[in-house]
């Protein structure tokens, strides 16, 4: 590859990375408490917004339109554009009598895009890094895509509450949020187009381009496949379930189990407290990795993702009245989840590596999305089930495969360190 421009990556990791991020809470998680507030059945809620993560999920299957056509900052540009069109869209639509079905035509139109926008933007971090880079700024990266599902689950609501307050009209209140969000989807957009590298990407010639067949059987027949899989869907095993059920459980009544935390309260424990944490964690974890390699420290972040879940049995079993008992809980696990998550992605840029790093990433990825979607889709009906202290004894129990995963994964154990200059 060659650059026609400067490449800056401390400026163009966390806006790229933002603007994966976002799009992705919006349409996952605030579409919910949008139709929440608009009158929504919950049937219909369930029903309907769980099937906005199947592009996550299928996006390998188009991934190698991305590989071999067009170039990746063209594709997700045009992607974040359409985006913005997107919310554009929800927002001038949400007053009108058939809202339900509009908004949500519109909803899977943008996920679409952003499953898109993730290949392609994911393609311009492997080819416009080199590999110790990449393993550098993966904490980066990973703390900023966190930093925008804070931001949607955060801050985009906390709009919307306040609006639905001064304007007491629901529907006008989420109207100007997701206008909002239009033109903050606008503004990140602006800003990918005149930070991100022009980088020339290698190109295959035409009669060498490989069919699609190949492109995903390539990736299937790499070396240690099945372990290289297995450990992309179990090393979160017990987080996946833990990230449903922690904010229920603060904000449950002390009757229910839970803590009776306000929403004020919550907000303030992972929008403070734990973006610190987490950014502080995530740095910290790719330069390490950076300095030393992968297999130094895959077991140590292993435990680093998954012993603090003990802190919520804890919580579960004493309900302390006092918020420090909380705050340090939450203080503690975020920490570990930014520290030992930069092994896993990591490990997907190792899992990449090769000739289609841009479509072999999209299918990692799309293992990454199952590995968490199926084990929370569950997580509810376990939590209901044991109640919470015996739910966070089983995330706990649930993170012993992410132990044997982190022993038995093959990789170089060199993979990610810096090259000596």
């Amino acid at each position: 590859m060659s650059q026609t421009k400067p490449n800056y990556p401390w400026l163009w990791v966390p806006s790229l990375y933002l603007t994966e991020s976002i799009p992705y809470v919006i349409i996952i998680t605030v579409s919910v408490v949008m139709y929440k507030s608009l009158g929504i059945s919950n049937a219909d809620i369930g029903l309907y917004t769980s099937f906005l993560y199947l592009p996550w999920v299928i996006k390998p299957i188009w991934s190698p339109v991305l590989e071999l056509v067009g170039n990746k900052k063209k594709w997700f540009l045009s992607m974040q554009l359409v985006l913005a069109l997107v919310f554009l869209g929800v927002g001038l639509t949400t007053g009108l009598n058939q809202f339900f079905t509009i908004t949500l035509a519109f909803f899977w139109m943008g996920a679409f895009a952003s499953a898109t926008n993730d290949i392609a933007s994911d393609g311009m971090y492997l080819i416009a890094l080199k590999p110790d880079q990449q393993s550098f700024f993966v904490g980066l990266r990973s703390t900023f895509y966190r930093v925008g599902m804070i931001t949607g689950q955060g801050l985009i609501v906390i709009i919307a509450g306040n609006l639905e307050e001064s304007l007491g009209d629901p529907s006008k209140a989420w109207s100007w949020t997701m206008i909002i969000v239009a033109g903050l989807m606008l503004t990140l957009t602006l800003i990918n187009f005149f930070a991100t590298p022009n980088v020339q990407e290698v190109r295959i010639k035409r009669e060498d381009q490989p069919s699609f067949g190949k492109v995903f059987g390539t990736f299937f027949t790499k070396k240690n496949i099945g372990i290289s899989l297995a450990f992309v869907l179990l090393y979160r095993l017990g987080e996946s379930q833990l990230v449903k059920m922690a904010s229920p459980f603060f904000l449950d009544e002390r009757t229910a189990g839970g803590l009776g935390l306000s929403v004020t309260d919550v907000g303030y424990l992972y929008g403070t407290l734990g973006v610190i944490s987490l950014l502080a964690g995530g740095i910290i974890g790719g330069i390490v990795i950076s300095r030393d390699g992968l297999g130094k420290w895959m077991i140590p972040m292993a435990f680093a993702i998954n012993a603090p879940n003990l802190g919520y049995v804890l919580l579960s079993w004493q309900q302390p009245d006092s918020f420090l008992f909380p705050a340090v809980v939450v203080i503690i696990e975020q920490l570990g989840y930014g520290f030992g998550f930069a092994a896993y992605m990591v490990f997907l840029i190792y899992l990449a590596e090769g000739l289609f790093k841009t479509a072999h990433y999209a299918l990692a990825t799309g293992f990454m999305a199952m590995g968490m979607m199926f084990p929370g889709m569950l997580s509810g009906y376990m939590q209901e089930w044991l109640g919470y202290p015996g739910f966070f004894v089983w995330v706990v129990l649930a993170t012993i495969p992410s132990f044997v995963m982190a022993y038995v994964a093959k990789y170089p154990k060199e993979f990610g360190k810096k090259l000596e200059s």
